[in-house]
């Protein structure tokens, strides 16, 4: 029985090992799964900063002729 139960034990340990790995690996894709969207809005809070800036600068120009 010593054998059966160690291959058991073994097998537990691996299948533990395996599980951790997967954890991790999700939990990796997840966070550049965020970072990629945190990246986006800042492209696009970016994007209509510049927009209104020179909407206003339009403005500005407008009102000085």
């Amino acid at each position: 029985m010593g054998f059966m139960d160690d291959a058991k034990e073994t097998a537990e340990t691996a299948g533990r090992k395996i599980q951790d790995a997967w954890e991790d690996t999700t939990d990796k894709i997840g966070d550049k799964v965020d970072e990629a969207k945190a990246n986006a809005d800042v492209k696009k809070a970016e994007a209509e900063r510049d927009s209104v800036e020179k909407r206003n600068e339009i403005k500005e120009k407008l009102r000085d002729s």
